[in-house]
This record gives C-alpha cells, sequence and structure tokens, in this order.
C-alpha cells in the first residue's frame, strides 16, 4: 500500500523559513518523479516545485529562488525548504508521486505579514 505523509506545516511570520517532509512508504522510491503542489481556498491545486529521479529541480516562477525541492533515496522521503515565506504562500500543500499521482493528505502553512 502506498503511503505520503506530509509534515512540517504550521505558522510562522513572512521572511521565515520552514520545512515539509513527505514520508512515503510502498514506492519504488529511487525511481519516482516526486513533487509538491499547493492549494489555496476555493482554488485548484496549483503546482509548486518537481524533483526528477536525476534529482533535476523544477519550480513554479512563482517560488523560484524562495522555495528549495531535495530527495533522500535511503529515507524514502523528499522534503521543500521554503525561505523567505510571503503571506501568499498561505496554502495547504500536498506531495505527490507525479507517475500514478499518489498524493499524501497535505499540510497547511500560513504566513503572517
Amino acid at each position: 500500500q502506498v503511503q505520503l505523509v506530509e509534515s512540517g506545516g504550521g505558522v510562522l511570520q513572512a521572511g521565515a523559513s520552514l520545512t515539509l517532509s513527505c514520508a512515503t512508504s510502498g514506492l519504488a522510491f529511487r525511481a519516482a518523479n516526486l513533487a509538491w503542489y499547493r492549494q489555496f481556498p476555493r482554488k485548484e491545486r496549483e503546482f509548486v516545485a518537481r524533483i526528477s529521479t536525476s534529482d533535476r529541480p523544477t519550480y513554479a516562477d512563482s517560488v523560484k529562488g524562495r522555495f528549495v525541492i531535495s530527495r533522500d533515496n535511503f529515507k524514502n522521503t523528499f522534503y521543500l525548504q521554503m525561505n523567505r515565506v510571503k503571506p501568499e504562500d498561505t496554502a495547504r500543500y500536498y506531495c505527490k508521486e507525479e507517475l500514478h499521482g499518489f498524493w499524501g493528505q497535505g499540510t497547511q502553512v500560513t504566513v503572517s505579514a
């Protein structure tokens, strides 16, 4: 059974940093392209960042230069380091295994001005 479990969300002030984790099980982790998405209230989920099997990252323009995606193939876990956060980063953040479309349950990040 495939599971993706996010953690690390919380409430923080603008300009601070936070790291989200996505612990996985049941995946062929090293062969998986992995991603983070976020969802604003009453909006569809939007792409945030992706990391390929060869550790190549891709970022949405809105987070480029501030967020860093990484993976640990020994821990079957990947991360989203969020730096210099802004109030507009407030959303529920979801991790995803891209090929089969497995999602985590999400973790809330709230940034105050």
